[in-house]
């Protein structure tokens, strides 16, 4: 897509990213692999985040970024691995997906905890570290990779998959809470979800009707729309093909 394609918002006009880092969990393959060499491309510094060191390391060497191996599911130890760095995009696109008959009365604690601490609790743990400083430095992006089944008003409703579909829902509670604590892009920061649809990663599978480039794109676009605290863009919301939808 050109970068001023229309959503349902007109024109958008983008900026490059020269002189920004970006940080993109799950960068080693799938969605966060192209978001991170979209950014690139744009030119910003990319630092990876993921647990395969080797596919990281292989994913950041095509980019020209940095590789920071670690598991997401230590919520605990993320937060010490990027102490000092100085992020301005922080991009949330690792996930992991619960099992098929996981519904509310049949999922285990355990799976509840493990789905929610890679889809919710380290977006969360990456946010207190890093969105700080984006505030105090008057400029930043932060884009959550949601899912259409954590939408309140779409299939999320239908049942199933809990541990998912709620962590989901989540981080879209928290992406959209942020937004406003961060005055609505008044201070610098602007604050998103997008839903990349059914895409052929190897959680959606290779018979799934989007592409991994069509499911980053707006992930992508939302990182380098041109913004200003006085004329911020419209942000605090949820974006599905540059076009805004309903949580």
């Amino acid at each position: 897509m050109d970068p001023t394609a229309r959503g349902n918002l007109g024109p958008v006009s983008s900026t490059d990213l020269a002189g920004r880092t970006a940080l993109v969990t799950g960068a080693s393959r799938g969605l966060g692999r192209a978001i991170a060499a979209g950014l690139a491309s744009a030119g910003a510094a990319v630092i990876g985040v993921a647990r395969d060191g080797d596919a990281l390391s292989s994913a950041m060497e095509a980019v020209g970024g940095r590789a920071l191996v670690h598991d997401l599911a230590d919520v605990d130890g993320i937060a010490a691995r990027v102490e000092g760095l100085e992020v301005d995009v922080l991009v949330n696109a690792a996930a992991v997906m619960s099992s098929k008959r996981s519904t509310t009365l049949a999922t285990t604690l355990g799976e509840w905890r493990d789905v929610r601490a890679v889809d919710l609790d380290a977006p969360f743990a990456l946010v207190s570290a890093l969105v700080p400083g984006m505030a105090r430095r008057r400029w930043g992006r932060v884009v959550n990779l949601s899912a259409c089944l954590g939408r309140l008003t779409g299939p999320g409703t239908a049942g199933g998959l809990a541990p998912y579909r709620v962590a989901k829902a989540g981080l879209n509670a928290l992406t959209r809470n942020l937004a406003h604590e961060l005055a609505l892009g008044r201070r610098g920061v602007l604050v998103d979800a997008t839903c990349p649809g059914h895409c052929r990663t190897d959680m959606g599978g290779p018979d799934a009707p989007r592409s991994i480039e069509e499911g980053a794109d707006t992930a992508i676009w939302l990182c380098r729309r041109a913004s200003s605290p006085s004329e911020p863009a419209p942000t605090g919301r949820l974006w599905e093909d540059r076009a805004e939808v309903p949580w």
